[in-house]
């Protein structure tokens, strides 16, 4: 039994039973799309969207069961591994506190509080959180030797360890959070010495841009994120610093004194220069986590409505990637989508031979029986179209516009020069533009989703998850066209059957008995080849 059903059950809100179920056809390596519509009574009915999600949700409990080892072995190795702390750790599931449990046994690099500890000052540092103290100074006087050179150094190492102490707790921790969740705000500044450059006005918008975390769009997040790796922006994640800091001083500091003064300036430095970077990056994390998984359920509805876009169907097409210095490339095709012609004419600036291109054009109807026109969505697309709308043709031709995202990418693969070999790229992109007016479906699964130009920032984001979203919007709509296919197949299906038997039989005579009967095994050869046929029809006497 999976360990983690009746977890994911209660978080899902779905049956254990159902859950347990699906985990078991999903270890046995049975795609969702299978289990959704073939495995309905095993998953109580459940759809392709909730069998997803357990999924996921069993992928992150058996990582966070991975962490937990790691946290383990690691405390267990400092010998700070109490039957307590075990117990806390093995029933916590969330993976913030989870962290926040290990972050004062975590491994780290040489801090100001460590070497503080080093020189012998963890007990100052307890007597001032205690504030019992009237002269701070005149303690801190004990603890100055060898290695502290003077009481401020005393008492700046014991405010060290205060403020790690701080910064590391739980409860000042989950304060911070509370105060990033309801009011932090998000900030773009531009790099003033990159402000000029060419390409850093792509970010123009985001120059002097801040808004609430929560209230931030995801194509918003996503771009100040990409302006941030490109290194035109920068990005910070604020709230407001005196609440927060006003918040830790009622927890750490009770009344009035030198010592109370001196633990307030260590909340000061835990939240400046612990805390807040901390929980900011934190909340990057989550937002830019948030903003990806927006980003995905977009594209991958996108993919789905153009996939799943209504085909003109078997008709006579002349596709048109248009364009002004180059021409417009034209390709004929037949009602089945192959390449009957194709040529390159000049209607736009800077050639401007509009009277040619228009009689090409005609000629071109005429002669192939043209009955509509694919006009690629690139550059000079609304003009193009505009002149061939004008075009007085023999008989009536539709025009439609069809979008050429991931064309040039088709026509660089290898599946483009398979299919034309003797043809350049600028062809293979204008047959793929017409073949997406008859057959959208047909002609998009030739190219890799993420160019199809559906999503936004798709490269930005985590690949993994957005191969996971995609290939479960393919196979479903494959899966669908497989069974609408079936009955068409039923009449011939007697002839694929023969025609495999034969093939079967060929093998056999051909390459399994000549071979078992090589060298000195040709009498064991035809005694194993009799023995299994024997065999094969005693089993199929015996088994009716």
């Amino acid at each position: 039994m999976n360990p983690f059903s009746k977890m994911i059950a209660a978080t899902l809100a779905l049956s254990e039973k159902a859950v347990e179920n699906t985990l078991e056809l999903l270890e046995e390596g049975c795609t969702i799309p299978f289990i959704s519509r073939y495995r309905k009574e095993k998953t109580g009915n459940m759809d392709e969207v909730k069998i997803e999600a357990v999924a996921q949700v069993n992928e992150k409990y058996k990582e966070m069961a991975k962490r937990k080892e790691t946290i383990l072995k690691t405390i267990g190795e400092q010998g700070k591994l109490s039957a307590e702390l075990q117990q806390r750790i093995d029933n916590c599931w969330d993976a913030t506190e989870l962290e926040d449990i290990y972050l004062p046994f975590k491994p780290k690099r040489r801090t100001r509080a460590q070497v503080a500890r080093e020189q012998g000052l963890e007990p100052l540092a307890q007597l001032l959180l205690l504030q019992r103290e009237r002269n701070p100074e005149q303690a801190a006087r004990k603890f100055v030797g060898d290695k502290v050179s003077d009481v401020e150094a005393a008492l700046q190492g014991a405010k060290d360890i205060i403020a790690e102490t701080v910064s590391e707790n739980e409860q000042s921790r989950n304060q911070i959070r509370g105060e990033f969740r309801r009011g932090a705000i998000i900030t773009s500044k531009v790099v003033a010495k990159k402000k000029d450059e060419e390409d850093a006005q792509r970010f123009s918008d985001y120059f002097d841009f801040s808004e609430p975390l929560k209230r931030c769009s995801s194509h918003r997040l996503l771009a100040m994120r990409r302006g941030e790796a490109a290194g035109f922006l920068r990005v910070s994640i604020s709230a407001d610093e005196e609440t927060c800091i006003t918040k830790l001083k009622r927890h750490y500091v009770h009344g009035f004194g030198e010592c109370q003064a001196l633990v307030g300036e260590a909340v000061d430095d835990a939240f400046k220069r612990l805390l807040k970077p901390s929980i900011e990056t934190e909340f990057a994390a989550q937002s830019k986590q948030k903003a990806d998984e927006e980003a995905i359920v977009v594209f991958a509805e996108n993919l789905r409505q153009l996939l799943l876009a209504a085909p003109l169907g078997q008709k006579r097409v002349m596709a048109v990637d248009p364009g002004f210095a180059n021409g417009c490339k034209t390709a004929c095709l037949d009602a089945q989508g192959n390449l009957v012609h194709h040529e390159i004419v000049y209607p736009h600036p800077p050639r401007s031979k509009r009277m040619e291109a228009t009689a090409a054009m005609k000629r071109m109807v005429r002669q192939y029986q043209v009955e509509a026109m694919a006009v690629g969505n690139g550059t000079a697309s609304r003009e193009t179209s505009e002149w061939l709308s004008e075009i007085d043709f023999e008989h009536p031709v539709d025009v439609y516009v069809v979008s050429e995202d991931g064309a040039s990418i088709y026509s660089a693969s290898k599946i483009a020069r398979e299919e034309f070999p003797d043809e350049d790229v600028t062809v293979r992109g204008a047959v793929s533009i017409g073949r997406r007016l008859m057959d959208p479906l047909a002609e998009l699964v030739k190219i890799d989703p993420k160019s199809i130009g559906v999503g936004q920032y798709q490269h930005d984001l985590k690949q993994a998850e957005l191969e996971n979203a995609l290939s479960g919007v393919v196979e479903p709509i494959f899966g669908v066209l497989v069974v609408l296919a079936a009955p068409l197949l039923q009449p011939v299906m007697p002839l694929l059957l023969s025609f495999a038997a034969g093939a079967m039989l060929y093998v056999v005579v051909e390459e399994l008995i000549p071979e078992a009967h090589l060298g000195d095994h040709s009498n064991t050869g035809t005694l194993s080849v009799m023995a299994g046929f024997l065999l094969m029809m005693l089993l199929d006497v015996a088994l009716g």
